[in-house]
């Protein structure tokens, strides 16, 4: 028998997504979609292609969630074999796109199609949510989305996403939630002056590494239940004139937080603003979450992961919060349950990334599970 997710993911693969240019996957996806039965609205968003399909009408709405985009490809002579050439060597399936995520694309659409083919007056809705602005700026992507729905009264209450979510084991690992993300720009203010007068000035990076230890040592919460602790990373410090002589006036330093629900953007904030205080340090501050942290308790949508994943993968998934981010922080503060699952993520972003043949039917069996728990009615 022909493994039809295979097919569709060699021909996503040899399409070269590399974000935000779709490149056409979702016109091929949106033309099978059409022959199942489900109606298709192509939304273009700035730079961005956006496929929102949907089978069926009212409440619930289950909406397979993905992205069409991929990272560029790094350098092409690091690669065994051309990255939008698909190719199979040893059980898997070589390719850039084909772990995250145009294999979980595939089987996600095959599953839809097949479910509806098996059960046309299923109740609810069936939709499908594809975008090419996940790997970017993610601002024309999902983001941009939600709104729309929102003008048309469309609410999503399940939301299925097939980020590549396993660690060992396809299925091995669920994500229930993720860790937010909060960016701080701080500028250390001194006094500039002549390296050989230091009583004259006032040097802002001698007078902030005190604080830095503090800032890297201090441990800001215990996290929780299904959350860690957050974690604090500075990723950029700029100081200096350009002159070996000059003592600088100021310090820019550039961190993240990564932090769960025990934590919040002001909470965050007062933190690093009480030891800068202590510390006796003039200072500007401004921050920025990227994104919230979501997480989506024990409920219909999980158990029905868990349940498909246990009889299609053989396999009960811990279910955890960890990773980056994903789109399902723009569907999460809607009210949708939101749940990842997707094959092995151990060569994603990285140079000859590929795919275990072997798990892609079996990914859309567990994804065609769970649209069976959720809108079938028998």
């Amino acid at each position: 028998m022909p493994n039809e997710v295979l097919s569709l993911t060699r021909a996503l693969v040899a399409l070269p997504s590399i974000t935000p240019d779709d490149a056409g996957c979702q016109a091929l996806i949106a033309e099978r979609l059409r022959a199942a039965g489900f109606q298709t609205h192509a939304l273009r968003f700035g730079e961005t292609d956006n496929l929102w399909a949907t089978h069926g009408s009212g409440a619930p709405v289950l909406a397979l969630v993905g992205h069409t985009d991929v990272v560029p490809t790094g350098p092409l002579e690091r690669w065994s074999s051309p990255p939008f050439e698909p190719t199979e060597r040893d059980g898997r399936l070589y390719g850039r796109g084909a772990a995250d995520m145009k294999s979980a694309i595939a089987a996600m659409t095959l599953a839809a199609e097949r479910f509806v083919a098996a059960h046309p007056d299923h109740p609810g809705t069936l939709a499908i949510l594809y975008t090419s602005d996940e790997e970017g700026p993610a601002k024309d992507g999902i983001q941009a989305v939600m709104p729309w729905l929102a003008d048309r009264g469309i609410r999503l209450d399940y939301a299925l996403i097939g980020e590549p979510s396993s660690a060992e084991r396809q299925g091995d690992r669920i994500r229930i939630g993720r860790r937010g993300s909060m960016h701080g720009y701080l500028t250390v203010k001194g006094i500039q002056g002549h390296v050989a007068y230091p009583d004259q000035a006032r040097n802002p990076i001698h007078q902030f590494a005190p604080a830095l230890t503090e800032l890297v040592t201090t441990r800001v919460d215990e996290g929780n239940a299904h959350f860690p602790p957050t974690s604090f990373q500075i990723y950029e410090v700029k100081a200096g004139t350009g002159a070996n002589n000059v003592i600088p006036g100021e310090l820019l330093v550039n961190f993240n937080f990564r932090y769960g629900t025990a934590s919040t953007e002001a909470s965050l904030r007062a933190k690093v603003e009480e030891i800068l205080h202590r510390h006796g340090i003039e200072f500007d501050l401004r921050t920025r979450v990227a994104s919230a942290p979501f997480l989506t308790e024990r409920t219909a949508l999980i158990d029905a992961v868990v349940a498909s994943c246990r009889e299609h993968l053989g396999i009960d998934p811990v279910q955890d919060t960890g990773g980056g981010t994903s789109d399902g922080r723009f569907i999460a503060p809607t009210g949708a349950e939101v749940v990842e699952l997707g094959p092995l993520n151990d060569s994603i972003h990285k140079v000859d990334e590929w795919v275990n043949v072997a798990d892609l039917a079996p990914l859309e069996r567990a994804y065609a599970g769970v649209i069976r728990h959720l809108l079938r009615s028998d």
